[in-house]
């Protein structure tokens, strides 16, 4: 299985805070990998290096073969223009823990609006291919319905669709449930499981120990700005070989 998501010895600060110290990290095409690891440890920081909302400080992170937020120019990397950018975005779909929605667009305009203004495809084919992702969130029947008449776990489901209606390559989820009441994180977590079980590649931060347990193919430990342990979830969850993730396991679990 080729590697679809390089992160090769990002470091990232800000300020005088050393954030990421020397963060590396592989993600196979179709997997699901699992961030975890207390807060403060740079889990959320890496994520947003990933598509480039934060720039790193060292190190290079390539998805899909192509340097995030540079072009290879001989032996320099060149800065991507503002245009290029944006269409190297839109192949990593990102749903942060707070929604993001267009408050004064409907939840279909919201799902519609990256594909027609970015990846400019024609507004009955965008509506078609939205209205399906909706009913696949179960949120079809609110399409017309705007963001505050929601509640946040059917928020988080569009802010979902949004994401998967730009067709992306990765999809990058930020501790999508923890700003939900917990009778409602139910409801994400089982959308996010359909999502895996399409095969599009995830890298999820999340302190939901058990939904990393059961769907992640691979589980990262993250601490103090590193890659403390990664492997198999049976193996990093049930029997860690570091101390530090041991530590961390038995105050969460």
């Amino acid at each position: 299985m080729s590697e679809i998501v390089e992160v090769r010895h990002i470091q990232k600060s800000f300020g005088k805070i050393h954030v990421l110290k020397d963060v590396s990290l592989s993600v196979p095409e179709g997997s699901v990998t699992a961030v975890i690891g207390p807060s403060g440890s740079g889990k959320s920081t890496m994520l947003r290096c990933i598509n480039h909302l934060e720039t790193i400080d060292a190190g290079e992170i390539i998805v899909d073969g192509e340097y995030v937020g540079y072009q290879r120019n001989k032996d320099k990397l060149k800065e991507l223009s503002g245009k290029e950018l944006a269409a190297q975005r839109a192949r990593i779909g990102m749903v942060f823990q707070r929604f993001n929605l267009y408050a004064h667009k409907t939840v279909l305009e919201n799902v519609t609006e990256g594909p027609i203004n970015v990846l400019k495809a024609p507004a009955k084919e965008a509506k078609q291919r939205a209205e399906e992702l909706l009913d696949r969130v179960g949120l079809l029947e609110k399409a017309h319905a705007h963001p505050a008449q929601l509640s946040g776990g059917q928020q988080q489901r569009v802010a979902i669709a949004r994401a998967l209606a730009m067709r992306p390559r990765v999809m990058l989820f930020d501790e999508p449930t923890s700003a939900l009441d917990p009778e409602l994180v139910g409801e994400v977590l089982h959308v996010m499981r359909e999502v895996a079980e399409s095969g599009i590649t995830m890298v999820v931060v999340t302190h939901e120990i058990a939904f990393a347990k059961e769907v992640a193919s691979e589980v990262v430990f993250m601490a103090d700005g590193y890659v403390v342990e990664s492997g198999d979830p049976k193996v990093v969850l049930s029997d860690p070989r570091q101390q530090r993730t041991r530590d961390f396991l038995a105050r969460v679990l």
